[in-house]
């Protein structure tokens, strides 16, 4: 497990876990740039102590306006955010918990792009320690110069599609009150709901 893990914000609340910003590496994709965000997304997770609970994910990336066929480009400027509700919180809480840092994997899949599929690694999850606020809580997910992000080339002309794949890895430390940290692998498979969960950014990117 990595443990070198960054800082969860307070400001969790706003949104839940985020993807990244796609920009222009080569000739032929769009100098214009435009924000691509999903909606909210349901994840069941293993919280330590407390076992199988419910975070709430929000991602976004700043991409390209459009993008010629056989184009490439590559997110960045990735960001998200994960929520937890009043009742984990106040849980952890009485756990004894009261901070986190680490690392988060995302998992994504694009339409009409190669590759089909692949994960945004080392997204930073910065330290947060707080006395405990009843009410949801939330944490804050960054790109920073560790994060490792995949490239993707564009396909037939139309448009491509990314969404947030169905789990999410985190090798994290929590924090507890007496100052010791504990590691805990984080894992998360998105809430089976019907109709299935929205994952994916809108709007769609143009290739042209």
């Amino acid at each position: 497990m990595s443990r070198r893990l960054g800082k969860l914000s307070a400001g969790v609340a706003t949104t839940g876990i985020v993807l990244g910003a796609v920009a222009v590496l080569t000739a032929g994709t769009a100098a214009a740039a435009t924000t691509y965000a999903t909606g909210t997304v349901a994840y069941m997770c293993n919280f330590p102590g407390i076992g199988q609970q419910q975070l709430d994910v929000k991602a976004q990336f700043d991409g390209p306006t459009s993008i010629a066929s056989g184009g490439t480009a590559t997110p960045t400027n990735i960001s998200g955010t994960a929520t937890i509700n009043a009742t984990i919180n106040a849980l952890l809480n009485a756990a004894n918990y009261d901070g986190v840092r680490g690392k988060a994997n995302m998992p994504i899949t694009i339409t009409n792009a190669t590759p089909a599929s692949s994960t945004v690694t080392n997204l930073n999850v910065p330290t947060q320690i707080n006395p405990y606020v009843p009410g949801p809580r939330t944490f804050n997910i960054v790109q920073d110069a560790g994060t490792g992000v995949p490239t993707f080339t564009a396909g037939a002309p139309g448009s491509a599609t990314a969404s947030l794949g169905t789990t999410i890895n985190a090798p994290l430390d929590f924090h507890k009150k007496d100052g010791t940290w504990t590691a805990w692998n984080f894992n998360c498979t998105v809430k089976n709901t019907n109709p299935a969960q929205n994952r994916a950014f809108s709007p769609a990117i143009p290739i042209t």
